[in-house]
């Protein structure tokens, strides 16, 4: 889900890691946990969180249908129920599509 240049090398990240990445509170990510089963992520032995790319990626879904698309929670889950490759592919394609904009307008500045 992430790109080349969003991702890194790392195995598991912190949940203040995951917070800063969309720019949320770490509370949401908690209770975004709680309510999707889709995000696990494992606890080390002081039971901290440690989230995976997997994580990161499904976090992702569920910002994009949550935020940017203003679905409820209830929504949301019913639509990754429903059919959850649908909704990344739209994802990307809003990614390139953002690119591409990105590209025009660089271009219209050079004009």
């Amino acid at each position: 889900m992430l790109s080349k240049k969003e991702k890194s090398d790392k195995l598991f990240y912190a949940i203040g890691e995951v917070a800063k990445m969309f720019n949320v509170n770490t509370s949401l990510i908690r209770y975004w946990e709680k309510e999707f089963d889709i995000i696990k992520p494992q606890k080390n032995k002081k039971g901290n969180r440690l989230f995976t790319q997997s994580d990161i990626n499904n976090f992702y879904i569920i910002y994009h249908l949550v935020k940017e698309r203003g679905f409820t929670l209830q929504g949301a889950k019913e639509k990754l129920k429903q059919n959850k490759e649908d909704t990344i592919n739209n994802i990307e394609i809003v990614k390139s599509l953002q690119k591409v904009k990105e590209f025009l307008l660089e271009m219209k500045k050079e004009l």
